[in-house]
C-alpha cells in the first residue's frame, strides 16, 4: 500500500463515488478505478460495495478509512508546520551565549526579535565560551554567541561584531589619579578577572603576554556583573567588556584606565555546526542583528 493508493481510496470514501474522486484528484475515472482495484488486490479485501448509485464502504473499508483520516490529518498538520517554520510563524530557537554577550548584548536584541517574530519561542542559556562551544557541538543550542576564539573542526565560526576590553577602577583607587599608568603598573595592581575559559580572560592574558608580562591576580570571578561590582567596591582593577560598564563609566561610578598599548579590541562571533545548515529562525536572527548593527551611529 502506498500513499497514492490510500489517497484515492480516501477521496472515493469521502466523496461517495469514483467520478467525484477523479474530479477532486484531477485524474480520469478509469485511472481511479484501476488504482482502487490494485489496492484491494494488495490488501486481499474488498473495500467498497459497488452500488448502482455510488460506492458504500465495507467493514474493511470502514476500518481503513479510520486510519486514512488520521494519516491525512497528520499530513496536513505537517504541511502547515513546515509552512509556519518557513515563514517564521512558529518554531523554537535555543541559544547559548557567553556571559558578557548573554547578559549585556543579547537581551535587547532577543526582545526586539521576539516582538518581530512572536511565534518563535526563544531560550537563552548564559555560560562561558567553552560551555557554549560544547552546547553547540552537542546540539543543545542551535547557535551560540561568544567573544573568545574557537578552534574546533566541528564548529563553524562567523564574525558578527566587535567589542573592547577596558580596565576599570573605582574613583578612589590610586591608579584613577594616574594620568597614564604604565603597563608594569597595571600588571602589578591586583586584578579582578573572569575565570579561565572565558573570552574576556583570554584576551587580557594574551595582551599582557605579548609584552612579556602577566597580571597579578587578585580575584577570579565567573560572572561579569560581579567583576564590575567588585571594582566599584575598590577591590582592584577590573578587566571587563566595555559593554558591561557603559552606564557606570558615564555616571562616574567607575573610571577607565588608558590601555592603548594592550590592543584589547576583540571580535564577537556566532557559531554553529559545520555540517548543519542554519534554520530559517537562525538566519532571521543573524539578519536581524546585522540590520540593527548597520543602523547604529558610527563610533
Amino acid at each position: 500500500m502506498n500513499l497514492r493508493h490510500l489517497a484515492i481510496f480516501h477521496a472515493i470514501a469521502r466523496r461517495g463515488s469514483v467520478n467525484a474522486a477523479a474530479e477532486h484528484l484531477h485524474t480520469s475515472q478509469p485511472a481511479v478505478s484501476r488504482e482502487l482495484r490494485t489496492l484491494e488486490e494488495r490488501l486481499g479485501v474488498v473495500l467498497f460495495d459497488r452500488l448502482p448509485r455510488g460506492m458504500r464502504l465495507t467493514e474493511a473499508g470502514q476500518v481503513l478509512l479510520d486510519y486514512a483520516d488520521r494519516i491525512f490529518t497528520l499530513d496536513q498538520a505537517a504541511e502547515r508546520a513546515m509552512h509556519e517554520l518557513a515563514n517564521l510563524e512558529s518554531g523554537h530557537l535555543a541559544i547559548g551565549a557567553s556571559n558578557t554577550l548573554g547578559t549585556y548584548l543579547l537581551p535587547a536584541l532577543l526582545a526586539a526579535f521576539h516582538t518581530r517574530y512572536p511565534g518563535i519561542e526563544l531560550s537563552l542559556e548564559v555560560t562561558n565560551t567553552e560551555h557554549v562551544v560544547e552546547g553547540v557541538r552537542g546540539m543543545r543550542y542551535a547557535l551560540g554567541f561568544v567573544e573568545g576564539r574557537v578552534s574546533d573542526e566541528a564548529i563553524a565560526v562567523h564574525d558578527f561584531d566587535q567589542d573592547r576590553i577596558v580596565a576599570v577602577v573605582a574613583p578612589e583607587h590610586p591608579l584613577a589619579a594616574v594620568k597614564k599608568p604604565g603597563l608594569h603598573a597595571l600588571a602589578a595592581a591586583p586584578a579582578i578577572l573572569r575565570e579561565p575559559g572565558s573570552g574576556t580572560r583570554e584576551v587580557v592574558d594574551e595582551a599582557f603576554a605579548r609584552h612579556g608580562l602577566s597580571l597579578r591576580r587578585g580575584l577570579e570571578i565567573g560572572n561579569s556583573e560581579a567583576v564590575k561590582r567588585m571594582a566599584m567596591a575598590g577591590g582592584g582593577v577590573g578587566w571587563i567588556s566595555e559593554l558591561c560598564v557603559d552606564e557606570e563609566l558615564r555616571s562616574g561610578r567607575l573610571v577607565a584606565l588608558p590601555t592603548r598599548e594592550l590592543e584589547l579590541r576583540r571580535r564577537l562571533y556566532w557559531i554553529g555546526l559545520h555540517d548543519r545548515a542554519p534554520s530559517r529562525s537562525v538566519e532571521a536572527l543573524i539578519a536581524f542583528w546585522s540590520a540593527r548593527a548597520a543602523a547604529r551611529p558610527a563610533a
